[in-house]
């Protein structure tokens, strides 16, 4: 059985992946690591430790102690809240990495590390963004990412770390409330009908972007990882999707389950951020080289993700 490390692990991705890696490995062999442990039921699930990912000494020796094969180090800020403390963005996104891709160098083991649409810029191509193409970013979230693509690029150049990522899209999970993510408003707008409130979105009607299932993108990201090394031709990180929505649509969809649920549009300073990003991606590489595929359509996703969160918070 593999041994797993998930750092980040209370957040959308990391609570949803935990889960899934423990039904196929054991729950005794994936180890979840975050800033604070969570509640129950999560934290008699399997191994927690409460830890700073950020303080070296203490990860080194979680890293040697544990004897992982493999690492998913999820930590990060968020797209918003980066912008309101790129500082601490930086030293989270970027420095964190950097430390990761050490550890995996000396202590051999397989690393993961999410880089995001973010790194696309308002010079990238809107529609169809192939896998190699302009990185210009104007967020610091952004910037974060496109220097830990090329610094999992280097290391697997240099010392043939096992590196691998994924430019994650927008994510729709019902298995954690929404952070601040510029396309968090798919979440943020599934739990107000769902509590039965109208929902204010901060984005306007017709801001297309890339969108994906989290039960899609947690799949994906294991296949990738179970993928053998020799199909891995992306070292920075492969262009990843499956959908692409504008918040009337999936307001729309949502209104099929929850009739009556209200949408207004007042946008903020999100709307500059999800303007630089584009509308759709091309991710042939990732189908033709490691079989990706996804199984949600916005519809499906819309349907599990409103039956998902009356039966978690008590609503008819």
């Amino acid at each position: 059985m593999k041994k797993a490390l998930v750092t980040g692990a209370n957040g959308q991705i990391g609570t949803v992946l935990v889960a899934a890696l423990r039904a196929k490995y054991g729950k005794e062999n994936v180890v979840a690591l975050d800033l604070r442990e969570p509640g129950e039921p999560a934290k008699s699930a399997g191994p927690w430790m409460a830890q700073d990912a950020t303080d070296r000494p203490a990860m080194e020796k979680i890293i040697k102690d544990g004897k992982f094969e493999v690492v998913y180090h999820l930590v990060g800020m968020l797209s918003a809240a980066s912008e309101k403390n790129p500082e601490a963005a930086w030293k989270i996104n970027l420095e964190s990495l950097h430390m990761m891709l050490d550890f995996a160098r000396d202590y051999k083991f397989k690393l993961f590390w999410p880089s995001s649409i973010a790194a696309f810029g308002s010079t990238t191509p809107r529609r169809d963004v192939p896998q190699h193409t302009i990185l210009e970013p104007t967020t610091m979230y952004g910037v974060a990412k496109v220097s830990g693509e090329l610094l999992c690029q280097y290391y697997h150049q240099r010392w043939k770390v096992d590196v691998r990522s994924v430019r994650y899209p927008g994510l729709v999970s019902w298995a954690a409330p929404p952070a601040d993510g510029t396309t968090e408003y798919t979440i943020h707008m599934l739990y107000a009908a769902v509590e039965g409130k109208p929902y204010s979105c901060f984005l306007k009607e017709g801001t297309v972007l890339p969108m994906m299932c989290m039960e899609d993108a947690v799949r994906g990201t294991i296949q990738l990882m179970e993928a053998p090394e020799g199909k891995i031709k992306v070292r920075t990180a492969y262009n990843f999707a499956a959908m692409s929505f504008g918040p009337e649509e999936i307001a729309k969809a949502i209104q099929k389950s929850v009739p009556g649920f209200k949408v207004k549009y007042e946008p903020d300073f999100h709307q500059a951020i999800a303007d630089s990003w584009p509308q759709t991606i091309d991710d042939a590489q990732a189908r033709q080289q490691w079989g990706w595929k996804e199984e949600y359509d916005l519809q499906r996703m819309c349907d599990a993700a409103v039956a998902n969160l009356r039966k978690r918070l008590g609503k008819k």
